[in-house]
């Protein structure tokens, strides 16, 4: 009977891993905090011209694209216009991306050190199981 991955390995081996990893990875993603600080009135990579401050990813991203959209059902081959939607949606999505912090929940040591042995055991017995496991010479 083969094993996991259609190797000798065991199969045991996998579905514990598998568990393992499986448990640790939710739990470790779990203790991850995601916070933005995109929103009213945040400025994130401004420019000044003409005597003012502009920002490319607050509501002013938003004039490109309605020009854009107007030049696309005006006519849809116009390339302007697709240039114009498209690279205001781009800059909208990154700047919002970009603005994304990440931190730890507080836990004790006791907590990350329980999530990173699942995870990592986890992980390591599950590449364990599909490899293949030699047999024993006997004597």
């Amino acid at each position: 009977m083969r094993g996991a991955g259609g190797t000798s390995g065991g199969l045991g081996q996998f579905f514990v891993g598998l568990i393992m990893m499986c448990g640790g990875f939710y739990m470790l993603l779990n203790a991850i905090q995601v916070n933005s600080s995109f929103g009213m009135g945040m400025r994130l990579y401004g420019f000044s011209a003409m005597g003012g401050m502009y920002s490319i990813t607050s509501g002013m991203v938003m004039i490109p694209f309605m020009f854009g959209v107007g030049l696309i059902f005006y006519n849809g081959k116009n390339i302007l216009g697709w240039v114009l939607a498209l690279g205001s949606i781009t800059a909208l999505i990154f700047g919002v991306i970009s603005s994304i912090r990440f931190s730890f929940r507080t836990m004790t040591s006791f907590d990350l050190i329980v999530i990173l042995v699942l995870a990592m055991g986890g992980l390591g017995l599950f590449l364990r199981s599909l490899k293949k496991i030699e047999a024993m010479p006997t004597e």
